[in-house]
Order: structure tokens, then C-alpha cells, then sequence
């Protein structure tokens, strides 16, 4: 489609139908011309008016009022004034009001997904199309709606929220907000509410743990040998996340054992649940090179020195951790090893974490 401007104030139909019969093809019952009043740029467009809302006038049955109408080709972007139209009822379905509603994708729970680069060019546009576009979904039973704002596009923000769409959560590069239009209690899945850690437990030949002193801690912890640990990154596996974090705090290449404890507790960082994994890895290397933004110092140490620290002696939980890897490493304790499956509910490759004893010698496969 092209839009052309012209600089008038006023245009006849017949003026219209001059300048771009494509456009006009659709009127051809037109039965009279009619004076449009107009902003001082005018834009046509070869296709058909894209008009938000329609409403139809009292003096005939065979005319109605189509107002603010928008050309589709600049996405909303110009406004302009009463527009009316005589024209035969047969032809009035040319105006669907789906003309008027946001670019969206139907999801596979009822929902429907707004197209973040098909948005509206300013926040009135938008504010009267988002208010058509509810009105439509709701008509066609939608339930949940997902509305994804670019970062450049943070006007618009509240014109969501004024419109009752609600916060759900937000990136580096955008916010998603969104509708629930049923009646009842919203069905939307939250926020994820989860974060993820990891810790590895690497001892060598001489019996000595990799343990690491870091740069910024609570100052109860100042002085503390533990274990490497950190967060896993989004979309990596819990074992690629723990050889990475050790590698990248004490240069020391591992390979990933199993998973010997977790632990869950809640409210933590930004009010989220925390999952801490306790990873039991086997060294490759053995030079430390100790990485300066995080780490005040790395070395290995000797088990039994590492075990008399008086923190992990006075925590339970620290404790019982260490004591699960000793039994691990005694072969008195089968971990967590990660196997490739996938699942015929989502079709996706998965790591299911579970151990395998071998009944002959009672030993944990993988060891």
C-alpha cells in the first residue's frame, strides 16, 4: 500500500475517487458526495480505510458515521476528523472492528500474544485502540492477554495500566503486562518465582578441597573458606552451570559427578524462592588462577582443615552438606545424575536428575 499527503482542508468524495480508485472500490453504491472535514494533512491510501470504530447515523438506515478514522498504513499515526460516508448497508461489513484491534497472535490456552513491533505509532493511538481491542476479545471470549513493551516503547506503559492491564514481569530490554477478561480469578501463570544456585564440591588426589574467600560477603562470612558457588544462567543445565562457576572464580577445569543435596527456602533476593544445587565435580587441572573481580583468594585445602572451621561447624546445615559429600566420596551415598529424556507432553529434551546403584557391588554408577 502508499500513502500520499496533501495539503488541504476539505475534499469531495468525488476528489477521493479521482485520486485513488483502488481505495474507493469498495463504495461503488456511493449514492451521493459528501464534504470530509480534515486536519491540514491528509492521507490516502490505496486500500481500504483502516477505521477503528464505526457508528451508525440516525438520518438513514443506509449511511453511517465512521469517526477518528486512521490510515492502517502508518499504523495509527494520523488522526483525522469526522469522516462520513453514505453507502450501502451490504458493504458496511468492509469496516469490520477488527480493523481497529491490535496485531495479536491467538496463544494455545484461549489467550492472545500482542505483537510488540506492530504497535501503534503514539499513546492516543494506542489508548483507543487498546480500549477496541479489549472490547473485541472479550466479545470473541479471549482469557488471558500478553502485552510485551519494548524498552523505546515505555510510553505506553501507562496507558496499559490505566486501561487495567497489571504488571508481570520485566527484562533489560522490556516490561510484559497483562489482562485477564473472564469473570474470576486470573489464570495467568505468575512470575517466576524461583532462582538458582550452585555450589562444587571438588576435592584431588591429596584430599584437599578447592575452597575460595570472597571479595564481598556479609561480614559474619569475612574470613570463610567455602566452596565455589554462584547463579546458573538462563537456559544452561545445572551441571554446565557448576563447572562454569567454578572455572570462572578459580581457573580450575572440572568434570560434572552428580548432584549430591539441593536446598529450598523462600524469600529470599526480590522476595523469590531460592534453589541451591550441591554439585559433586572431580579436577582436571590443578592451577588456581583466581578471578579478581569476585574472588579475595582461592587455594587448596586440606579436607580436615576445611571441616574445623568453626562457621561450618556451628551450622547445621553447612555441616550435614559436607558430611553428604564425605559419604559420597566413601561410596556410602548415591547422588543425582543427569540423564537425556525427552517427554512426549512437550516434545523437549530434558535432564531428569536420579541415581542408578549397580546391585553387585552396591556402588553408584558414574563414580
Amino acid at each position: 500500500m502508499e500513502c500520499s499527503f496533501f495539503d488541504v482542508k476539505s475534499i469531495s468524495m468525488s476528489d477521493i475517487a479521482h485520486m485513488g480508485r483502488t481505495c474507493l472500490s469498495s463504495f461503488s453504491s456511493l449514492k451521493q458526495t459528501v464534504g470530509v472535514k480534515i486536519r491540514p494533512k491528509f492521507c490516502s491510501c490505496r486500500g481500504l480505510f483502516s477505521i477503528p470504530k464505526a457508528s451508525y447515523s440516525g438520518t438513514s438506515s443506509n449511511t453511517f458515521a465512521a469517526k477518528r478514522a486512521v490510515c492502517s498504513i502508518d499504523e495509527a499515526k494520523l488522526a483525522a476528523g469526522n469522516y462520513i460516508f453514505q453507502i450501502n448497508m451490504k458493504d458496511s461489513n468492509l469496516f469490520s472492528r477488527k480493523m481497529g484491534v491490535l496485531h495479536a497472535f491467538d496463544d494455545e490456552y484461549g489467550g492472545v500474544i500482542v505483537d510488540p513491533r506492530r504497535l501503534p505509532a503514539n499513546p492516543n493511538a494506542f489508548a483507543s485502540v487498546l480500549r477496541s481491542s479489549l472490547s473485541h476479545w472479550k466479545a470473541k471470549e479471549k482469557k488471558g492477554v500478553w502485552l510485551k513493551l519494548p524498552a523505546e516503547r515505555s510510553d505506553l506503559v501507562p496507558v496499559a495500566v490505566k486501561e487495567g492491564f497489571e504488571y508481570h514481569h520485566a527484562e533489560r530490554g522490556y516490561v510484559m503486562l497483562t489482562y485477564w477478561l473472564p469473570e474470576g480469578p486470573c489464570m495467568l501463570p505468575a512470575n517466576a518465582s524461583h532462582q538458582v544456585g550452585v555450589g562444587g564440591f571438588v576435592i584431588n588426589d591429596n584430599n584437599e578441597v578447592l575452597v575460595v574467600q570472597e571479595k564481598y560477603c556479609a561480614p559474619a562470612s569475612v574470613g570463610l573458606w567455602k566452596i565455589p558457588t554462584g547463579y546458573i544462567l538462563e537456559s544452561e543445565e545445572i551441571f554446565t552451570g557448576a563447572v562454569r562457576e567454578v572455572k570462572e572464580e578459580t581457573g580450575i577445569d572440572t568434570k560434572f559427578v552428580e548432584v549430591v543435596a539441593f536446598r529450598h527456602v523462600h524469600n529470599m533476593a526480590f522476595e523469590k524462592s531460592d534453589l541451591f544445587f550441591v554439585c559433586m565435580l572431580n579436577p582436571l587441572s590443578n592451577q588456581i588462577m583466581v578471578d579478581d573481580h569476585e574472588i579475595q583468594a582461592a587455594k587448596w585445602m586440606p579436607l580436615v582443615e576445611f571441616l574445623e572451621q568453626p562457621r561450618i561447624q556451628e551450622d547445621s546445615m553447612f555441616k550435614k552438606v559436607i558430611d553428604i559429600c564425605i559419604d559420597r566420596l566413601q561410596k556410602r551415598y548415591c547422588g543425582l545424575h543427569p540423564h537425556k529424556l525427552v517427554s512426549d507432553f512437550d516434545g523437549k529434551l530434558s535432564s531428569l536428575y536420579y541415581n542408578v546403584i549397580d546391585s553387585q557391588d552396591t556402588t553408584c554408577v558414574g563414580s
